[in-house]
């Protein structure tokens, strides 16, 4: 089988002020392949003090006005470089995305790198069409609004899209003209410090872009905690996010939060089998499950529940456990030891509280390693169980039989989170007003997954706040000021 091309990894260290540096700590930890359990390579271990030199770059380089007062033409330019500079590295990208968390080639190489390369071509455009209004005075005063880049942006990124989130964050931040202190997340960091390099190259200022790797009670909580932070984007669970919020009240941060979900999918009698199946396969199994909107919880309507299960069944057994570096592998392995721990306890858990596995629901080696588990569908539960209540973050499916419309939606919408949500049927009148019914911030109609740099991604309840991507994505990065002029009479 043909392989992906290999790029030599060395010793990484923190990107501050246009300049790779050692940490301050004099420390480093190993980041782990999790398809092989072997050491990749050695990153930089950050500290309080690195924070605080990035942070000093970052607002050195907003105050001075290299980046923030930069044309908006020119801010245009270096995103749109930066975007193309991404196509020109996406092997290399690819094989470090999933070399470092497990994400199967295919989708790092296919999906996730080309999206990263629009997200930035996306809002390089923004950068010179984002403007404030004229506004009808009172007693014949002239008043108008500015809209201003909000400050220093500190980013927090998970582990499970580490490239790709990364530039929902940077790169509107960037096309604002505000600057940056990224925090990658502690397993996962190799492409964020890629995207340095390449920010570097295409000609983005020193301070403007900021790296600091390391673990999150010390470099995240510094980050959150520094008073020369302006505002903080961040994505992660739900517990994380809240710890995040209450860190940053003290100095009244802007905050923007994508946290958990649990999302449902619901699939009407009258769908087409077939295609939701099909959908309700990407919607858990891609990217093994480590997905935020993954639609974990399917239900079914009763009529159709066991027609459903033998379809879901027969295709899940097709996925291909693999190499993850194999360009026909499926299914790689899920980023830590502790994660995949903590997904197959969730199935013990399952089957303890009277749910049965269909399919799955086990480890595996690939070559003797690797922190696989095979795609696993649970039939037999409620939807006051474990399973169908906590965000697992693997590849588990909880299949749960629904009795019409009305029962539909109220399964759907009783879970604290409200991140995403689908729904297959051919009725269009259906479609709509279940959408309208359902409380989440994405619902995909006889589709799941889906998404574009133009079209805004955000939770409702505990899923978050703020959007992702699209003219929305903009706003908790920039601040509206109102300007009264006096004109005389």
């Amino acid at each position: 089988m043909p392989t992906a091309t290999t790029f030599e990894v060395k010793t990484q260290k923190l990107f501050i002020d246009g300049e790779w540096k050692d940490p301050l700590t004099q420390e480093s930890y190993p980041t782990i392949n999790p398809a092989t359990e072997e050491s990749v390579c050695n990153i930089a271990k950050g500290g309080p003090k690195d924070v605080d030199a990035a942070v000093r770059a970052a607002r050195n380089a907003f105050d001075g006005g290299e980046w923030s007062k930069l044309e908006a033409k020119d801010r245009e330019k270096i995103l749109w470089r930066i975007g193309d500079l991404i196509d020109e590295h996406a092997d290399e990208l690819a094989y470090l995305e999933t070399v470092d968390m497990g994400k199967p080639i295919r989708e790092s190489r296919n999906v996730d790198v080309p999206f990263v390369a629009d997200v930035f071509r996306y809002y390089a455009g923004w950068a010179t069409k984002l403007h404030g209004d004229t506004v009808p005075g009172r007693g014949g005063h002239f008043a108008f609004t500015l809209r201003e880049p909000v400050g220093v942006v500190g980013a927090i990124t998970p582990w499970n899209f580490p490239l790709l989130l990364t530039a929902w964050k940077v790169a509107p931040a960037l096309a604002m003209g505000c600057s940056v202190v990224h925090k990658p997340a502690t397993a996962t960091p190799l492409t964020a410090l890629k995207l340095a390099e390449i920010c570097r190259e295409a000609g983005l200022p020193k301070g403007a872009h900021n790296v600091v790797t390391g673990p999150g009670g010390a470099v995240g909580d510094a980050l959150v905690t520094h008073p020369g932070v302006d505002k903080i984007a961040f994505t992660g669970s739900t517990s994380v996010g809240v710890g995040v919020m209450q860190k940053a009240a003290p100095s009244v941060k802007r905050v923007s939060m994508e946290l958990g979900g649990k999302s449902p999918l619901v699939v009407f009698a009258d769908a087409d089998l077939k295609a939701a199946a099909a959908g309700a396969m990407v919607a858990i199994f891609y990217n093994k499950g480590e997905v935020c909107a993954a639609g974990s919880r399917l239900f079914v309507e009763r009529k159709v529940h066991d027609q459903m299960v033998e379809l879901l069944v027969e295709r899940a057994k097709k996925l291909n456990i693999g190499d993850p570096l194999d360009p026909n592998t499926r299914m790689g392995p899920v980023a830590m030891k502790s994660q995949q721990d903590s997904v197959l306890g969730y199935v013990e858990k399952g089957k303890a509280e009277g749910a049965k596995v269909a399919t799955g629901g086990k480890a595996d080696k690939v070559n003797g390693k690797g922190y696989f588990v095979h795609p696993t569908i649970m039939t037999g539960a409620t939807n006051e169980m474990t399973i169908a209540r906590e965000e697992i973050f693997g590849p588990v499916l909880t299949v749960i039989p629904f009795d019409g419309f009305d029962e539909g939606l109220k399964l759907a919408n009783e879970t604290i989170y409200g991140l995403a949500s689908g729904v297959y049927t051919n009725d269009i009148g259906k479609a709509h007003k279940f959408a309208r019914g359902l409380k989440a911030g994405t619902v995909w109609v006889n589709m799941y997954n889906l998404y574009d740099p133009g079209v805004p991604f955000g939770g409702y309840k505990q899923s978050g706040f703020g959007r992702e991507l699209g003219e929305a994505g903009l706003e908790g990065y920039t601040q509206t000021k109102s300007v009264w002029i006096n004109l005389p009479k």
